[in-house]
């Protein structure tokens, strides 16, 4: 179903409330998603992306019954992954001389998935569309968060079309920011940016500062993903802007996982120390293999610190614990500090391994960590709360540091 957002400008996506994982397992989605695509209607007819591929069939045989596909001029592929063109092939297979105006990177990728050779119109910023009263201009945004990424502004209406920027996994009827919970769209959108796009922060600013240069009105940003910005459009780049800066707020987040809840004791006295010294921070704890990962990693982006836990097993650290320090090694996190603990009984490698773990993935060590031996005794867990009154003044440091050095946090 066709739904107008703005004059001659529709929404034609698809909204998926039953999904809970995205690329693959390695990102959850509570709150489903949605598959953006829109249709600009002018002399010229436009559309931008489709949908993923298991809804191909019925996009396509919507747009044949509500616009008729000989209707649709030009297609913008923003971005290759098949959540954004998995209906290409099917679409295309109906209309193949349809230009398909992508990045040069965008026609490979495209290439890639399909093994189609189709009529691809390469594109660079500065490039522009004419649709007939509006034009579309292009605006490469590599690695945000591929390198075939693709931005396109629709003068006139004022819209940017933002491909995977400014967007959230979050399920709605309701196509606008004005219209759903505040709460819920903030939530799903820090971690949207926290999952994927912090490895890309410094590419973030720069973007953003190359479109604010352009000094193009703004109305709306349509991302593909989510609720689109209507209201006060420029509030989600505020805060984007804000997340890029090293971003963290007045919290510490304790990771671990434990076999005989020894590691567990040790958190929970880590998080009482932690308290007894700063009422005001936030500590929260997580076991990362009864957790789901990618809402964990959201606290820690918001995190000063933190602290990373595990028992040691054949010499090494348990599985949950491993993959947790891959996944913030990719995500190369900026700005942070942590420190590593662990009960163990015969070799206790654990908490070098943490240490080395989390200096791959840019963390900032605060001491050299802490080790118990077998289950943690009354004399151990003082010990823990010890080190976590260490841990909170050392934080309490990091925060007072980041306020004078300009960087911006929430109260």
């Amino acid at each position: 179903m066709l739904r107008e957002i703005k004059k001659n400008v529709y929404w034609v996506g698809k909204t998926d409330w039953e999904i809970r994982k995205f690329h693959g397992d390695e990102y959850s989605t509570h709150r489903g998603t949605s598959y953006n695509s829109y249709l600009v209607k002018d002399r010229k007819t436009a559309l931008v992306d489709t949908v993923w591929s298991p809804f191909g069939s019925e996009f396509v045989r919507t747009l044949e019954k509500e616009v008729g596909l000989d209707k649709i001029d030009y297609i913008i592929a923003s971005h290759a992954e098949p959540d954004h063109s998995g209906a290409l092939a099917e679409l295309m297979s109906r209309i193949p001389d349809t230009p398909v105006y992508c990045t040069a990177n965008g026609a490979k990728s495209l290439k890639g998935h399909f093994h189609k050779d189709w009529n691809f119109v390469p594109v660079k910023t500065g490039d522009t569309l004419d649709l007939g009263r509006c034009k579309l201009l292009f605006i490469e945004a590599p690695l945000l968060h591929w390198p075939d990424s693709l931005f396109s502004y629709l003068t006139e209406e004022n819209i940017l079309f933002s491909n995977d920027a400014f967007g959230q996994h979050f399920a709605s009827g309701l196509l606008f920011n004005d219209l759903v919970d505040q709460a819920e769209l903030y939530q799903e959108g820090i971690k949207y940016y926290a999952n994927i796009l912090v490895p890309f922060s410094k590419l973030v600013e720069k973007k953003i500062d190359e479109f604010k240069k352009l000094n193009l009105p703004l109305d709306m940003i349509c991302p593909s993903h989510g609720v689109i910005w209507r209201d006060h459009p420029s509030q989600i780049v505020a805060k984007y802007l804000e997340w890029a800066k090293d971003y963290s707020e007045n919290q510490i987040t304790i990771i671990y996982d434990s076999m005989w809840n020894g590691t567990r004791r040790m958190a929970e006295a880590l998080a009482s120390g932690i308290r007894s010294t700063d009422d005001k921070v936030a500590v929260k704890l997580f076991n990362i293999s009864r957790s789901d990962k990618n809402d964990v990693i959201t606290e820690v982006f918001k995190s000063r610190a933190i602290l990373v836990g595990s028992p040691t097993i054949n010499r090494g650290i348990l599985s949950a614990v491993a993959g947790f320090l891959e996944q913030i090694r990719g995500l190369k996190f900026s700005g942070k500090r942590a420190a590593a603990f662990g009960a163990y009984g015969w070799s206790g490698e654990s908490v070098k391994m943490i240490n080395d773990g989390l200096e791959k993935a840019g963390f900032e060590l605060l001491n050299s960590g802490l080790k118990s031996l077998w289950n943690p005794d009354d004399r151990a867990l003082d010990e823990c709360v010890g080190f976590g009154k260490g841990i909170a003044v050392q934080s309490a440091q990091r925060g007072r540091e980041t306020q004078s050095s300009g960087s911006r946090t929430f109260p």
